[in-house]
């Protein structure tokens, strides 16, 4: 995950995005489905080495169906008998082939759509963004990684945009593999655990006004982009989401590639657009909205 290889797929299938995204000529549109299609795409280059086409009636049968199962499972109690084991068989290759599409669709999906409501909600934080595409990248070539560490402000917005967005609040389960002693609680081995991402997210010491959206949050005082041990969006430890690189990659080349192509706009004035989740347990669901993508 995360490798060369796996870059120039994303930045193709940024391409297309941008592509499709013109399709709409500025008018209305929901993002829900061509924002599941981008990362859906990469996902499917990666195990079937094959992309789809954005009206392919499969492709977006497959997109729809992962949006409707993650809404089903963002409850409490949900995958509460998962952990059975199972045999290396056909069965389990397809199960462990749809947990790559889930977590390599839904989230990201999520995550952009988040990010494209918060970016128009918050327009002097595009702008700046837009000037460092600008100065950085330019109109007439494609990003790639290497800009990152010369987009500082870019980088913390992306930062900011999955600390702020809380995706995944609670992880998922894990099972203590002995017996732990934890502050004033003794928990045996084997007994299953969720972590709270969120007290961590949204720790007022390290980040001030954890319930306001601010990229300052990464920056220090000369503008540098300013890593945090308090960064926890994909979990921690040795059970962390495997897919944390691809995804950092697909976030900001699909981001900076939108931004650097059109101008966002919103239905309604910035100051009522609604960043509230529609469910949150095993995973974030931004609100069903609309919005205009304006060529540049």
């Amino acid at each position: 995950m995360g490798k060369g290889t796996i870059e120039d797929k994303v930045q193709e299938e940024a391409k297309w995005l941008v592509k499709e995204l013109k399709k709409t000529n500025g008018s209305p549109c929901d993002p829900q489905f061509i924002m599941g299609c981008a990362p859906g795409n990469v996902i499917c280059c990666i195990i079937l080495q094959n992309r789809f086409d954005y009206e392919d009636k499969d492709f977006l049968n497959l997109i729809e169906k992962v949006n409707e199962a993650v809404k089903i499972i963002s409850s409490p109690g949900i995958q509460e008998n998962a952990n059975q084991w199972m045999n290396y068989t056909l069965e389990h290759l397809a199960i462990m082939v749809t947990d790559l599409f889930f977590a390599g669709i839904e989230t990201v999906s999520s995550t952009m759509r988040f990010a494209l409501l918060l970016l128009m909600k918050y327009p002097h934080v595009t702008a700046k963004v837009q000037e460092e595409i600008d100065h950085v990248i330019g109109r007439h070539r494609s990003p790639s990684m290497q800009d990152r560490s010369h987009m500082p402000y870019t980088n913390a917005m992306v930062h900011e945009v999955q600390r702020y967005i809380d995706i995944g609040p609670n992880g998922l389960l894990h099972d203590v593999t002995c017996d732990t002693k934890f502050r004033n609680y003794f928990i045996p081995k084997g007994t299953a655990v969720l972590t709270s991402l969120t007290s961590v997210l949204h720790d007022s010491k390290e980040f001030p006004n954890p319930e306001m959206f601010d990229p300052g949050h990464f920056l220090d005082e000369n503008g540098n982009f300013k890593k945090s041990d308090y960064f926890i969006p994909f979990s921690a430890g040795k059970r962390m989401c495997l897919g944390e690189s691809l995804a950092r990659m697909e976030l900001f080349l699909f981001l900076t590639t939108i931004l650097q192509n059109f101008k966002l706009k919103s239905l309604v004035d910035p100051k009522d657009i609604n960043t509230t989740p529609i469910c949150s347990s095993l995973s974030s669901v931004p609100p069903t909205f609309q919005m205009r993508f304006i060529p540049l």
